[in-house]
């Protein structure tokens, strides 16, 4: 016997995709955060100028603590741009929008689940940091900070 299970599919990956139960032209690649090459993608909600200096400020802030993300301000709905982040596997988002300029939060979204929560700038780099290194789970982030529904802040 050569030990291998004929079972066992030949590509690994194949295993971690998946499909959303409400649409099935969502899928995701649902890889650990650990292991996630990518951690998070920082997406401004709007191509607002106002955004810039927040954006600027969180990739960096990222960085410093050693967490490769993506900045994609790339135009199109904020739904599209969450779907192409979960289709690469990265399993989370932190959305940049008028609340950021007004009331310095931005909105953290979780891959698997699609569920959002509000937290502080100067917090959202060390609760990452925490998530991806298995530190923090996130229904403990969830208890931790309140559950994002909508903006406060219509426009700046």
């Amino acid at each position: 016997s050569s030990g291998i299970n004929a079972e066992w599919p030949l590509r690994p990956g194949e295993t971690n995709f998946k499909v959303r139960e409400s649409d099935e032209k969502r899928t995701w690649l649902d890889l650990p955060p650990l292991i996630a090459p990518t951690k998070c993608s920082v997406l401004p909600l709007s191509s607002n100028p106002a955004f810039e200096p927040f954006i600027k400020e969180l990739s960096a802030a990222l960085r410093k603590l050693g967490i490769p993300n993506k900045v994609d301000d790339s135009s199109g709905a904020i739904g599209r741009r969450y779907a192409r982040t979960d289709e690469i596997g990265i399993p989370f988002g932190i959305t940049v929008d008028f609340d950021t300029v007004k009331l310095q939060t931005v909105t953290v979204r979780e891959r698997n689940s699609c569920s959002q929560i509000r937290v502080q700038m100067e917090e959202v780099a060390g609760l990452i940091h925490k998530l991806c290194s298995e530190q923090l789970t996130w229904d403990q982030a969830k208890q931790m900070y309140p559950e994002f529904t909508a903006q406060q802040t219509i426009e700046s």
